[in-house]
């Protein structure tokens, strides 16, 4: 199971940033995937999930109405749409798929003016 991220960088508070996690070694259909997020000194959080089919989605109150996930199943990617960013916003952006318990390597996500 590999998962890589990739889009994060440095953005103003206000902007927008697409993230994308590549999946490869598992059948990327058949499962749910994931966001988190881990600020420095602050636990790991979930900000958004979507279903195995892109039907249904949940997203963490602190990000609701201001992030989008989706999925491309037939190109095995999953993407984090953010709009709005806030300097809280800044972290490390992490792919999962709890099915096997696997994490990218992170992307990093700076909000700042």
């Amino acid at each position: 199971v590999q998962l890589v991220e990739s889009g994060g960088g440095l953005v103003q508070p206000g902007g927008s940033l697409r993230l994308s996690c590549a999946a490869s070694g598992f059948t990327f259909s058949s499962f749910t995937m994931s966001w988190y997020r881990q600020a420095p000194g602050k636990a790991r959080e979930l900000v958004a999930r979507i279903s195995s089919a892109g039907d249904s989605s949940h997203y963490g109150d602190s990000v609701k109405g201001r992030f989008t996930i989706s999925r491309d199943n037939a190109k095995n990617t999953v993407s984090l749409q953010m709009n709005s960013l806030k300097p809280e916003d800044t972290a490390v952006y992490y792919c999962y798929t709890a099915r096997f318990g696997s994490w990218g390597q992170g992307t990093q996500v700076t909000v700042s003016s």
